[in-house]
């Protein structure tokens, strides 16, 4: 089947093309800077330059597919804001595959969308799977909590550098889940047509407080953590501050988005089903603790064989 694979040099979307490729399929990656998407076509991958809001390069990107899997969100450094490119970037896709007669789409929203659309990548998600519903797409939706890579720059880097792990209020519990295993979900929809019409949770093994995953960081580095709350009044008081500036409507999304993780509220559900209906062994789905692991192990490792060429100030610098 050849596929476009939108968001393809993103934590998930660069995963959906490996994954893709691994299973024998045609993957077209739509990217905005091909110079910088070099190893997608490393891997085997066509790319085709073209943006969201491009109308041109999308029937261009389009053609020939019989399938799109959108991995796209907003970046955090991006100029333009999360509805331009979240929403009118979206309504860009699906009219465009209209037009080119594409109906198969992977769709990836956020889990327990509809109950928090204050955030406004929430409420995107949530338009967006009322859309699909009353479209003519067969399409299926991936409801995800968090992704493991996430917590690397969040917890585990600081705490293995002696840095500070800055947390808010009443701590969510969030099932993180590997993206490489959201994306063998994202794949495996291609080959099952009982999963057309469907939104399902795609949520990892256990769901962790931000106190629980900073207690897995010290036991695994034996390193404690220096961590800083933020109190959900002063996350209110700066959402008010950078609204008031237009270059600062992501910072606002973001934070929005920090309220959500800091308010107590539980991002899991079930999985037994969804397993079932996409053929896959939950047993093969990596726990945060074999991945934390594994990240540690790696890093130590480079950091322990760059330990020679390093001066003796440096050597001191060292996490070990």
């Amino acid at each position: 089947m050849k596929v476009l694979i939108v968001g393809a040099t993103g934590t998930l979307g660069r995963q959906v093309v490996r994954t893709c490729l691994d299973q024998g399929h045609h993957v077209r990656c739509l990217v905005r800077i091909p110079r910088k998407a070099g190893f997608l076509q490393g891997w085997g991958g066509e790319l085709i330059q073209g943006d969201l809001l491009r109308t041109d390069s999308l029937d261009r990107a389009l053609e020939g597919c019989e399938a799109v899997i959108d991995a796209a969100t907003t970046r955090v450094d991006s100029e333009q804001s999360v509805y331009t490119v979240d929403w009118d970037g979206k309504l860009n896709l699906f009219r465009r595959m209209e037009a080119a007669g594409i109906q198969r789409l992977v769709f990836h929203s956020i889990l327990k969308a509809s109950e928090h659309r204050s955030v406004p990548l929430m409420d995107i998600k949530y338009c967006t799977e009322d859309l699909l519903r009353h479209s003519d797409f067969q399409y299926t939706t991936l409801q995800v909590s968090g992704f493991m890579q996430g917590l690397v720059s969040q917890f585990a880097i600081p705490i293995l550098d002696r840095q500070n792990v800055w947390v808010s209020g009443s701590s969510s519990s969030i099932a993180y889940m590997n993206s490489q295993d959201v994306a063998r979900f994202s794949v495996a929809a291609l080959g099952r047509p009982d999963t057309i019409g469907a939104s399902v949770p795609t949520v990892g093994p256990k769901a962790w407080t931000s106190t629980e995953v900073i207690r897995l960081c010290e036991a695994l580095t034996r390193k404690e953590a220096r961590v800083l709350k933020v109190s959900p009044f002063i996350i209110k008081i700066l959402r008010a501050v950078v609204s008031t500036f237009e270059a600062g409507l992501n910072v606002d999304d973001r934070l929005a988005f920090a309220e959500v993780s800091g308010s107590g509220t539980c991002l899991d559900a079930p999985m037994a089903e969804s397993y079932r209906a996409f053929g896959l062994d939950p047993a093969d789905t990596t726990t945060l603790e074999t991945y934390l692991k594994e990240y540690y192990e790696t890093i130590i490792r480079r950091l322990r064989q760059m330990q020679a060429d390093l001066g003796k100030e440096d050597r001191k610098r060292l996490p070990f």
